[in-house]
């Protein structure tokens, strides 16, 4: 099947099984091995990408749904070498650890931030609800939302 989407801006054009998985695309076919496979059964968050700006499973997701969308990838987060302001709020409020979940919770937090700029906590639990970090409390990467959140508004003052 001829795929026709646009990755991280970039018009893409790519022959597939219409049956393969998105996660295998970006990885095998794209080279793009940012997204990390977890389980492999839709349970852990870790694959998560974003597809016309919602969170998608990409290891559920087949070739087939996602042929005139838009796919955004972690790799596509930041611009032009400079990261975006949720991957600095991850660093800066120590929400990476081991790191393998951590392309799923920016790509999930990044698509709740684009919905609700100013999310409650209870919103940044539930649009992380899907995502599984074997390392944390989650307090760091609640507090990396929230920061994140408040600078984008021009809140953040230390």
């Amino acid at each position: 099947m001829k795929l026709q989407f646009t990755l991280n801006g970039k018009s893409c054009e790519l022959y597939v099984n219409p049956a393969k998985r998105l996660l295998d695309i970006l990885r095998e076919d794209l080279g793009l091995t940012g997204t990390k496979e977890g389980c492999g059964e839709g349970e852990c968050g870790s694959c998560t990408v974003l597809l016309d700006d919602k969170p998608v499973l990409s290891c559920l997701t087949t070739a087939l749904q996602i042929n005139g969308l838009k796919i955004t990838t972690i790799e596509g987060v930041a611009k032009e070498g400079e990261l975006d302001a949720l991957q600095t709020a991850f660093v800066e409020e120590t929400a990476i650890q081991c790191g393998f979940c951590t392309p799923g919770m920016i790509m999930s937090s990044k698509a709740l931030l684009m919905h609700s700029p100013n999310p409650s906590e209870e919103e940044i639990r539930a649009a992380l609800a899907g995502n599984i970090c074997r390392c944390s409390g989650y307090s760091q990467i609640i507090r990396a939302v929230q920061r994140a959140a408040m600078e984008r508004s021009g809140h953040l003052h230390e």
